[in-house]
């Protein structure tokens, strides 16, 4: 009866809001010093505009005064009104978001990359949106336009078909950006990347040191960044050693397992065959052991292989999978972190080219070629 009778003298108040707008101030006072929970008509009428005013405000959507502005986030504050990272964004400038433009989120390495992406932003409390491109410029022009307004504080982007030059002349210039093994024209953005040339050479080195003198290669796209370096890695341990590039022992795949089967086939019909093939990823790697079982040879006594990226799966393939090793968690770590370094100073930050380095690791998928 006490609970009914309390219920009813809020409602005869809430009714003279209709009458007296004086009434209503010291009542949501009243609500908000209570415990209860302010709403966006608090906002609005302690403000003194619209509900859709306050939304734009939220939303950072339209036209808006600054002067209604700091009013509503006047309001914000003195009701402790915060529905969302969108209300908290208006009062603290911030959304506690950040943007993350892959060319795609399909295979082991990319749910590897975006676990280390994901703890590092947790550790801040902040939140990511995370959209894939398929590689394309128009997509990532169409994803910052989604993405920038207030709705993140910073984007990472890994773009290996498009390069920094490119990005510069969409991306806005305050927004904070990190470029993630991305061709890096001049020090224009934020980059972090691997060392995909040196990689490359690395392992090729390793089986050329196993007495092999056909070594195949399976390339990535020709437009894709990380393909070029890997193949320049590939082409400048082969020269170092005297040994000749052969153009029937270069294939191109597209970083599927697919492409791996399809290219290793094509190869087995070189005569003399490669003894060993580099595939450029191991994804690609994985379609060609495929193809190698299929054709009933052994690996490695038949044909060796290597890979590069050294995903979880590469050590439990059969045989385990010589790979280049990619800290690809710390990848995905260390771009967010400079992210944060960018965002904390507005984007006034000295910017950095942070390059990782990387080593084969040897499995059993090498060994000498017969004979």
């Amino acid at each position: 009866k006490v609970c009914y009778i309390y219920v009813n003298v809020y409602m005869n108040r809430l009714l003279a809001i209709i009458r007296d707008v004086n009434v209503y101030v010291p009542l949501i006072d009243h609500i908000w010093k209570s415990g209860m929970k302010a709403t966006i008509k608090d906002v609005a009428r302690r403000a003194g505009v619209s509900i859709a005013t306050v939304s734009r405000a939220i939303n950072n959507v339209g036209p808006l005064r600054e002067e209604t502005r700091s009013r509503i986030i006047s309001a914000i504050r003195e009701l402790n009104y915060s529905p969302n990272a969108m209300g908290r964004g208006l009062v603290t400038s911030r959304t506690e978001t950040l943007g993350v433009i892959l060319p795609d989120v399909h295979g082991e390495f990319f749910s590897e990359l975006m676990r280390g992406i994901d703890q590092a932003a947790r550790a801040r409390n902040y939140h990511i949106m995370i959209s894939s491109t398929h590689s394309e410029k128009s997509e990532i022009e169409s994803m910052l336009k989604h993405m920038r307004g207030g709705r993140v504080d910073g984007i990472i982007i890994m773009s290996p078909h498009v390069g920094s030059l490119e990005l510069h002349g969409i991306i806005p210039r305050s927004l904070p950006v990190v470029l993630l093994n991305c061709c890096a024209q001049h020090a224009l953005f934020d980059t972090v990347q691997i060392n995909n040339f040196g990689g490359a050479y690395k392992m090729v080195k390793h089986l050329i040191g196993h007495g092999h003198e056909r070594i195949a290669i399976i390339k990535g796209q020709e437009n894709n960044y990380d393909a070029l370096e890997r193949y320049r890695g590939y082409r400048a341990a082969l020269e170092e050693h005297g040994l000749p590039i052969l153009s029937q022992l270069e294939v191109t795949g597209n970083f599927t397992e697919e492409s791996g089967f399809a290219a290793t086939r094509l190869l087995l019909n070189v005569y003399p065959r490669p003894t060993a093939i580099f595939a450029s990823n191991d994804a690609m790697a994985i379609g060609a052991i495929r193809a190698l079982h299929e054709a009933g040879l052994a690996i490695p006594e038949d044909v060796a292989i290597a890979g590069f990226d050294d995903i979880p799966m590469s050590r439990y393939l059969t045989p385990p999978l010589s790979s280049v090793h990619v800290p690809i968690f710390e990848l995905g770590a260390k771009a967010v972190e400079r992210l944060f370094v960018s965002i904390d100073a507005k984007n006034k930050n000295p910017k950095q080219r942070i390059l990782l380095d990387v080593d084969p690791i040897p499995r059993e998928s090498c060994c000498h070629p017969k004979g």
